[in-house]
């Protein structure tokens, strides 16, 4: 049976990691997150945005600010990397292509990591931003949660959390290749673990032990989102690829939204990487992604709430 080889930056990079770590088994956690800011290099630098560090809420991160944005609204966006690696460093590229494709800003939080801060730092780091954005006079509707893989489930958990207290919650969701489920069960781990060329069931495990350090139960809705009920839960849009080894998570996400009513679109990609739209301004995946993304943004800022619907992008 032959080899499968990654052909775009993103699956070239996740070989070159794969073979350090394989290489040192006992690669520490901090020379982990070194290997990980290298995210950066497979997104290209969009034109007409500037970047300045900042804090909302306590919380540090990167403002990212296209020339031609609406001030009035913000993506708020929650970088993966398992709950304990990723950065607003490895991430502003992203959100740049993604803000300037939008019309928006964005900040890129570096909410605290695990294990030195298990769940729920995360949610009550986002939950911080989100209020302090309110209280600088921006709408809670023309705040937009954006996040990929791990982001994906702070960005889905929190706005859970604010809509089970009652409070004010963002108008819309963006989720980029999730990563939900932290009882390691997805059946795509096992049948996509040769197109995936970075997740392992393994890798994911010691994430999962890192965020749940704390003690919280893998089958908390709050932790894993796939046992939380969606009634109530503003737009959503899923983005995910057939080849990931977590595209289950993504495929189940979309059905309990379904299931619950709420307005969801979820694009199906074919033969990408995990958190392929990485790769935006050098892959034409990734591209695509961005500006559907932006299209779905942009038709939900013009209909405001609509009644409850679901698409699914072939």
């Amino acid at each position: 049976m032959p080899i499968t080889r990654p052909t775009d930056p993103l699956g070239r990079i996740y070989a070159e990691w794969t073979t350090e770590f394989e290489a040192n088994p006992l690669m520490s956690l901090q020379m982990m997150r070194w290997v990980f800011e290298d995210w950066q290099r497979v997104t290209a630098e969009p034109e007409g945005v500037t970047y300045r560090s900042t804090t909302f809420g306590g919380v540090p991160g990167i403002s990212v600010e296209p020339l031609a944005a609406d001030p009035r609204e913000v993506l708020l966006v929650l970088h993966g990397g398992g709950f304990a690696l990723g950065s607003s460093a490895s991430h502003r590229k992203l959100a740049g292509h993604l803000a300037k494709a939008c019309g928006t800003r964005a900040f890129v939080a570096d909410f605290r990591r695990a294990p030195e801060h298990p769940y729920p730092a995360q949610l009550d780091d986002v939950t911080a931003v989100f209020e302090a954005l309110l209280a600088e006079g921006i709408s809670p509707r023309d705040i937009t949660f954006v996040g990929d893989s791990a982001g994906a489930s702070l960005s889905v958990a929190t706005t859970l959390r604010l809509l089970a207290q009652d409070r004010p919650h963002p108008g819309q969701v963006v989720t980029i290749s999730p990563w939900l489920d932290m009882e390691n069960s997805g059946t795509t781990l096992a049948t996509n673990d040769d197109t995936d060329f970075l997740i392992t069931r393994d890798g994911l495990q010691g994430n999962i032990d890192r965020y749940l350090a704390g003690g919280a139960r893998p089958t908390d809705p709050l932790v894993n989102p796939l046992y939380a009920d969606f009634t109530g839960f503003p737009r959503l849009y899923i983005t995910a690829s057939d080849s990931e080894s977590l595209y289950a998570d993504a495929t189940r996400l979309h059905e309990r939204a379904v299931a619950a009513g709420a307005d969801v679109t979820f694009h199906s990609a074919s033969g990408e990487q995990h958190v392929f739209p990485l790769q935006a301004g050098l892959h034409e995946a990734a591209d695509d992604a961005v500006a559907a993304i932006a299209t779905w943004y942009r038709t939900g800022r013009a209909v405001g709430a609509a009644e409850s619907t679901t698409h699914t992008i072939a």
